[in-house]
């Protein structure tokens, strides 16, 4: 039987937890609370984050780190992109050697731009070979209630996202493989900062002109990064771009629309991060996704423009309408 590790019990990471285990996997996942692991071993659920959802009794939980470890095959990563790299450092000499690494984090690390791979690969020590994004339209809610989903696996190693394909494939989850690890991250990431763009323009009273708007035009810089930075442009249309984009932007399960959308009701940041229950990744990934732009060369006006409110304080009004007010061009400038 295919051994897992998951490490982190947050939304993402007991929904993911649940489908390694309806796939047949023996899964166990690391906590940090001992009254929350308890409870998924007593409970069978996760009362803090998904009380509906029954795991099954091949998904286990522990405090122990090295517990967690002990002969898996796959070591799945779901904790906040930026607490990853402290995080592993103390799970890495824990690891067996040969573990596949998967993440599941979606943000670019604040100060070195670095993509979550790139930041496993350092940190772990680990060929690129057996580092593996998981990624696509997978809103935890709706995949614990073992609705329809689909997913992209992404790793540089054909064989390896086979082998992560078979261990998470049920008839209600539909993993596709992708050798493209820097399109299917950079898909991921990038939609939270659009996400958060498109919440503030509900959040404004706006209509679904403006939010289809922002959704394309963010496809569009999203893909314009990716190409700068040797991406495959297939990949942002596929589940891990337009497919994470859309989900994330037009449904209310979406915590980075959520919270644009206070933004955009006129709360301020500190009262909106008070409001907010889990992590929301574009908020602090906003400025490392512009960071990475800016290193690369890459126009982003709808980040800059999220940065500027997130960060730098400025009316959602006023930057809309400098948004809107920028110099005409083709669109496929």
């Amino acid at each position: 039987m295919t051994r897992c590790a998951v490490y982190g019990t947050g939304s993402w990471g007991t929904a993911f937890a649940m489908v390694l285990g309806d796939a047949g996997c023996e899964v166990t996942m690391w906590g940090r609370r001992a009254g929350l692991v308890d409870a998924i071993n007593t409970g069978r659920t996760n009362p803090d984050y998904l009380p509906d959802a029954q795991l099954p009794e091949t998904v286990r939980a522990t405090t122990d780190p090295a517990e967690a470890a002990h002969g898996a095959d796959f070591t799945v990563l779901a904790v906040p992109s930026q607490t990853l790299r402290e995080n592993l450092a103390a799970w890495a000499p824990l690891l067996p050697a040969d573990t596949v690494l998967v993440s599941l984090m979606k943000g670019v690390e604040l100060g070195t731009a670095k993509r979550m791979s790139e930041v496993v690969e350092e940190v772990a020590k680990a060929p690129a070979e057996r580092v593996a994004v998981l990624t696509g339209p997978n809103l935890a809610k709706e995949i614990a209630a073992r609705q329809p989903a689909a997913a992209v696996v992404a790793c540089v190693d054909e064989a390896v996202a086979r082998r992560l394909q078979a261990a998470c494939h049920t008839p209600y989850f539909r993993p596709y493989t992708n050798t493209d690890v820097v399109g299917a991250e950079l898909g991921g990431a990038v939609k939270n900062v659009i996400a958060l763009a498109v919440g503030m323009a509900g959040g404004m009273g706006l209509g679904d002109n403006a939010k289809a708007s922002l959704i394309t035009r963010g496809l569009a810089e999203t893909t314009r990064l990716g190409l700068a930075m040797g991406a495959d442009a297939h990949t942002f249309a596929g589940l891990a771009g337009m497919g994470d984009l859309v989900a994330t932007c037009s449904s209310p399960l979406s915590r980075n629309n959520t919270f644009g959308a206070n933004l955009g009701r006129g709360m301020s940041l500190e009262e909106t991060i008070a409001v907010t229950k889990q992590t929301a990744e574009g908020v602090k990934s906003c400025e490392s996704v512009l960071d990475l732009a800016r290193r690369h060369g890459v126009d982003m006006p709808i980040t800059e423009t999220v940065v500027d409110i997130v960060h730098e304080g400025k009316p959602p009004l006023v930057a809309l309408k400098e948004l809107m007010s920028r110099s005409a061009k083709p669109e496929r400038h």
